[in-house]
Order: structure tokens, then sequence, then C-alpha cells
């Protein structure tokens, strides 16, 4: 089954996924999909494992998430615009590689037989980007979160703490 939940940054999605992993599971597993980029982004990191206790695995994966999920599963994979930005970084902010290379992975997660919460952003819906790249990375991002949202089970997006179920 697959979860999705979106919204903007610090609307309370990493608290609601990782409460609704523990309603399904006594023990789950965290996928954390982020590159440390700078100690201010290791703060932030250092944060969030912190928040999990001894219920939870944490793995660290970049790019091949379906690699580290195993059947029956309850996972959480926080974040995909992170992991989505490594594509970015690595195709060399190309976008046409990197929606091919992020869907394929997303194929291969969708066809795992367990519970898969999926946390994204909708950074679409802010301040529009200054720069080519910033642009390029929007549009990337929102047709990630279409696929997503189109092959989940679920879909919930989060406003200020709030959830709003999509479908």
């Amino acid at each position: 089954m697959i979860y999705y939940i979106t919204g903007g940054e610090r609307s309370g999605k990493s608290s609601y996924a990782q409460n609704l992993a523990l309603s399904l599971s006594s023990s789950a597993k965290y996928i954390a999909t982020s590159r440390i980029w700078d100690e201010d982004h290791r703060k932030r990191i250092d944060r969030h494992k912190n928040d999990r206790d001894e219920r939870w695995i944490s793995i660290e994966e970049e790019k091949h998430i379906s690699n580290v999920i195993d059947e029956n599963e309850v996972v959480v994979i926080d974040c995909i615009t992170l992991w989505l930005t490594n594509y970015f970084v690595d195709t060399k902010n190309d976008v046409e590689e990197s929606l091919r290379l992020a869907k394929e992975e997303l194929e291969r997660l969708f066809a795992i037989n367990a519970h898969i919460i999926i946390i994204s952003n909708e950074i679409g819906m802010g301040v529009h980007a200054h720069t080519e790249v910033g642009r390029k990375f929007t549009e990337l991002q929102g047709w990630v979160n279409q696929f997503i949202a189109k092959n989940a089970d679920t879909a919930t997006v989060m406003i200020s703490g709030i959830p709003l179920k999509l479908k």
C-alpha cells in the first residue's frame, strides 16, 4: 500500500507519517534520502533522528530506495524532494533524465508488497524560483509528485499540522 503525504515546509508531514507508520506496526523503517549539504542541514537531520525512538530502524539511501525495502515492512521515506535533488544534481540539472530515473525507481518501489509512506513537498506553492535551475527543479518536483499521487492508494496534504485527505 502506498501512502503519499505532501505539503509545505514545516507543515507536519514527518510527524504525521511517523504516527501513521507506528499505527500500522510496532516497528518501522525510516529511509532518509538526504545528502548532507552543510552544517545547518546536518543539524536538521540530527533533530529528525532524535525524534525517533527504538521502534525505528534508520537507513540512509540517497537514490536506490527500493533496494532497502523488504516485503511486508512498514516504511517511511523522508523525503522525495531531497531524493529527487540527488538525481537532479547527479544529472547536472537534466530534468528529463532526472524524471526518467526517478520514475524507474518509483515503479520498482510501487511493486513492493509493503506499507510505504512517501513524504514530499509542494514547492510550487511558494515563492516563484528566481533562477532557471530553481524553476526547472520546481517543474521536476511537480511532475514527480503527480506521478506518485496518481499511483498512491491514499494521498494527504498537510497544512499547518492538519492532514487533509485528497484520496
